[in-house]
């Protein structure tokens, strides 16, 4: 019934099954619990901040390049890269995603 009104963003019934049970032994907040392990926090702000200030002073760094400096997996790296800065490889520099249309044909003209 659940699935009909809510199609595929419902939970599944043994994650249901789970809330119930979690909820029926006195469990009274929906927030995740503390976990075992170090936490993540490779992504960071300072992170952030650390590989853009990076990349302001040389725009042809790699990945790799990036990751040993700052000593930071290259997986996070690109994480930081691609997805919190926005940036991609564009002739062996990283850009921003978005160019305005007088960028890409300069883009053009030097490649």
């Amino acid at each position: 019934m659940l699935k009909k009104a809510f199609g595929v963003d419902c939970l599944s019934d043994r994650q249901i099954f789970r809330w119930h049970k979690a909820f029926a032994e006195g469990r009274e907040d929906v927030n995740d619990e503390n976990r075992a392990g170090r936490p993540s926090t490779s992504s960071s702000d300072d992170n952030v901040k650390r590989v853009r200030d990076l990349l302001n002073t040389d725009r042809c760094l790699s990945v790799r390049l990036i990751s040993e400096t700052l000593d930071i997996t290259k997986t996070i790296v690109h994480e930081i890269v691609s997805e919190s800065l926005g940036m991609r490889k564009v002739c062996a520099k990283l850009v921003p995603k978005e160019l305005t249309d007088d960028q890409k044909a300069r883009r053009v003209e030097t490649c």
